[in-house]
């Protein structure tokens, strides 16, 4: 986890050097994103909480997002990452919302998009979108690379 923690100590620093919150939503990095954030000393801070939407059910009891309010929107979207992104950090009051939605692997997801397809946003002061296809099938690899580009959107949001 060691780019991930670097990334995650520099944000870490200018959150609490800003005085600036974050909140996470996450699809197929299944809580990476989360998990090096709050590994750094301090996170209390900055970070106010995060959800793993794996499921529908869980988008809907989580971000209370009903897709039939926003036709031609779908999961592992830019659109919906950008959506995602903007409802949690209006729902728990943050500066920023990061998140992530994709296909991790073995095989892609019901979209047609190919294993090693997501796409993250941040939401706050500058808002990002972006699409990072790794052409990898192996799953546990390409939940480390989407938590990366997350973090990596973030701190480049973060220093316009």
């Amino acid at each position: 986890m060691s780019k991930l923690s670097d990334l995650a100590e520099e944000i870490a620093t200018i959150l609490k050097e800003r005085g600036e919150t974050v909140a996470v939503v996450e699809t197929s990095g299944g809580g990476l994103i989360s998990a090096a954030l709050l590994a750094v000393p301090g996170a209390s801070a900055y970070y106010v909480g995060g959800a793993v939407t794996y499921t529908g059910t869980a988008r809907d009891a989580f971000l209370g997002i009903d897709l039939n309010d926003h036709p031609g929107i779908r999961s592992a979207s830019e659109p919906y990452a950008s959506l995602i992104a903007a409802t949690v950090r209006e729902k728990l009051d943050t500066t920023w919302g990061i998140s992530e939605t994709g296909a991790s692997g073995p095989t892609g997801n019901g979209y047609g998009d190919a294993a090693g397809h997501t796409c993250v946003a941040v939401s706050g002061q500058t808002d990002r979108v972006m699409t990072l296809e790794t052409g990898l099938s192996d799953r546990e690899t390409n939940m480390t690379l989407f938590a990366e580009r997350c973090l990596e959107q973030f701190v480049e949001a973060l220093n316009p």
